[in-house]
């Protein structure tokens, strides 16, 4: 099986010897560590590896109370259930950590080390009570993560970016780099995609905000999410791409398949690092320029963090409108300054004025995404970029979250508002046949906010 061991005691050996707890029962996971080396002896890997769940607990129980038998061991049912469970999660999922990926409400798992297992619950984090028995546990549950992808992971290697059968997010990392011990963390992905909906019932964005943004991509306009890490752009870039009509031809682009999108006519690419001999390494810039011979409709890019942003400017700016990326970024005026520097890692020699009116001609909205003190995720900035005056990109918000405040609980008080300003893209909203209300845009909402922050 790989992740289980099968490592035979000593002939003569007492296999639980030295294995008492100190309130003198037998330690569970030299227990479990004997079970699973019974059940590959007993059982063929292959064979147990399709069987179903409760196919699977009848042959482990059955072996389970075999050994306790015969090395005369009580244990409570609740200390056998347990076990069960564990060899099961070790066989048929990702070991200590199946039950966090299973929890719906735990969005992120971050392994550091043998000892500390910590996840993410409705933007908090906490200490779970998962437990790997040693690093070369954890190694084993990476390497069974990393394998299908034809990925690698060793000492000349040590890092390595992966994904789940179901699209979550995994980096490893291993000593010598970790010095702690190695090093995991996997950012879940919702088994149905959130939909716009969804945004608008956790406060994320207004319904108002949405149907402007729906109508920003039916229009072809190119956008970018830009946020930070965890502040939800591949979700908001998920839900964009959701507006894209069936009718056209998409390409993703990203470095580990994360976008989930439902159109029928989608093209998934996925970038591969370079193999033991430094050779077949398949960038994302590469990608990028493949795509444009691919006929695509739109380019959906899953982040730009360098040179693959010049070739995404250019293919903006040379008839495929319409295409969707996020950036690290902690603004909208810095998503701007980060483009010019990430267009610089191109190694193209280009004047500032050159890189700054490529993006000022190529992007026309900045949605800024950012995750608050409370754990709650906002978009705070829809931006509309107005071209270039003089060397200066201009930008002019046009929807914007104003914080009012935290309660008693710590949760911060704001509101999602309109600032009142209409964008010089009306005309080619318009253009396509959309029209949206004409108070859309009208600013009460800030007025609003206020008055009712000089009442309290």
């Amino acid at each position: 099986m790989g992740v289980l061991s099968n490592t035979k005691p000593q002939t003569g050996a007492d296999p639980f010897q030295g294995t008492l707890s100190s309130s003198g029962l037998p330690d569970l996971a030299d227990v479990e560590r004997r079970i699973h080396q019974k059940l590959m002896e007993d059982v063929d890997a292959e064979e147990i590896s399709h069987l179903n769940r409760a196919q699977m607990c009848n042959e482990i129980q059955a072996i389970t109370e075999s050994v306790l038998v015969h090395d005369g061991i009580a244990l409570p049912v609740r200390a056998r259930d347990k076990i069960i469970d564990n060899i099961i999660d070790e066989i048929s999922g990702y070991g200590p950590i199946q039950p966090l990926l299973d929890d719906e409400d735990i969005t992120e798992i971050m392994v550091n080390g043998p000892k500390r297992v910590y996840a993410e619950k409705k933007g908090k984090l906490f200490l779970t009570d998962k437990v790997f028995r040693d690093d070369t546990h954890i190694m084993r549950i990476i390497e069974k993560i990393v394998a299908p992808l034809g990925r690698r992971i060793d000492e000349s290697s040590p890092m390595v970016d992966a994904r789940l059968p179901d699209g979550s997010r995994v980096n490893a990392i291993i000593p010598p780099v970790a010095l702690n011990g190695c090093s995991l963390t996997i950012r879940k992905f919702a088994k149905d995609p959130y939909t716009v909906e969804d945004l608008i019932k956790f406060g994320t964005v207004t319904r108002e905000m949405a149907d402007f943004l729906r109508a920003c991509v039916k229009t072809r306009l190119n956008i970018i999410v830009s946020g930070g890490t965890g502040s939800g752009k591949t979700t908001t870039l998920n839900v964009l791409s959701s507006f894209i009509p069936d009718d056209e031809r998409i390409v993703t682009i990203e470095d580990a398949a994360e976008l989930q999108l439902q159109q029928d006519h989608v093209v998934t690419l996925e970038s591969r690092p370079s193999n033991l001999e430094g050779k077949g390494e398949i960038s994302i810039r590469m990608l990028v320029k493949n795509s444009l011979r691919m006929r695509p409709d739109r380019i959906v890019i899953g982040e730009c963090r360098g040179g693959e942003s010049l070739d995404m400017l250019q293919a903006m700016n040379t008839g495929h409108d319409g295409s969707l990326t996020t950036a690290h970024a902690n603004s909208p005026r810095h998503a701007i300054s980060r483009l010019e520097t990430m267009v610089l890692m191109a190694g193209t020699d280009l004047p500032s004025r050159a890189i700054r009116e490529q993006v000022a001609t190529a992007i026309h909205v900045i949605v800024q995404q950012s995750r608050l003190r409370d754990g709650t995720r906002r978009i705070t900035h829809i931006t509309e970029v107005q071209g270039l005056e003089g060397d200066v990109i201009v930008l002019q918000d046009i929807f914007k979250y104003e914080q009012r405040g935290v309660d008693a609980q710590g949760k911060i008080i704001g509101k999602l508002v309109a600032t009142g300003l209409r964008p010089k893209f009306m005309d080619k909203l318009m253009q396509q046949g959309i029209e949206l209300p004409a108070n859309i845009f009208e600013n009460e909402g800030l007025s609003n906010a206020f008055f009712d922050m000089r009442r309290q």
